[in-house]
């Protein structure tokens, strides 16, 4: 499972580094309007943007990586939020802000089932998260019943994250981070009310 803290350092690229691999994310959302996540190929990525596979491999494992790493970027400032005093709610309405304004791009990375998929890495990402933050703010790491609350609550808000992205369900970001905390178990929600990060 990845470290938060590994997320900082992931996405600190160099600028050149960061332009080069903004170009690969072009191109896969290019390729993602008319194809799904498992029927593009790195030949189609790099071909859509002009770079060679040599450099895509450089930047990226693979095309999931890629969709993966870019993530990332539009995770970490709402997950900054919450670990700089910022409530889950605002920390989640940041989150959905970001992947409303690239609803097609998730929309179809989302629809992935590969084992290397985005709904595996936000669940794995989000899980750590707040492992990393109830140890930081309590001191000690979450007993095993908080973390089977928080590993349930992680699968399920990212299943119902998905039915969002896919237009399942017809709420706004606002509306859907709130229907995300109150679903909290009692017990997940009363540590985080104490760590004073709830809402």
């Amino acid at each position: 499972m990845k470290e938060y803290k590994n997320i900082k350092q992931d996405t600190k690229d160099t600028p050149k580094t960061e332009k080069t691999k903004m170009k690969f994310v072009e191109a896969m959302k290019e390729c993602m309007k008319s194809k799904s996540v498992d029927s593009i190929t790195v030949r189609m990525i790099t071909e859509k943007c002009g770079m060679t596979r040599q450099t895509f491999y450089r930047n990226f494992l693979d095309k999931y990586d890629l969709i993966n790493w870019y993530f990332d970027r539009i995770l970490l400032e709402s997950f900054e939020r919450m670990g700089d005093g910022k409530t889950i709610y605002e920390g989640l309405v940041k989150k959905f802000q970001y992947i409303e304004e690239e609803k097609l791009f998730f929309a179809v990375a989302f629809r992935s089932d590969d084992q290397n998929s985005l709904k595996q890495h936000d669940f794995e990402l989000i899980l750590e998260f707040y492992c990393n933050l109830i140890e930081e703010k309590n001191g000690e790491k979450p007993s095993s019943d908080i973390m089977f609350m928080l590993e349930m609550y992680c699968r399920e808000s990212i299943t119902m994250t998905v039915k969002w992205v896919l237009g399942d369900i017809k709420v706004s970001d606002e509306e859907l981070a709130k229907l995300l905390v109150r679903a909290m178990p009692r017990e997940l929600a009363e540590l985080f009310e104490r760590l004073e990060i709830l809402d």
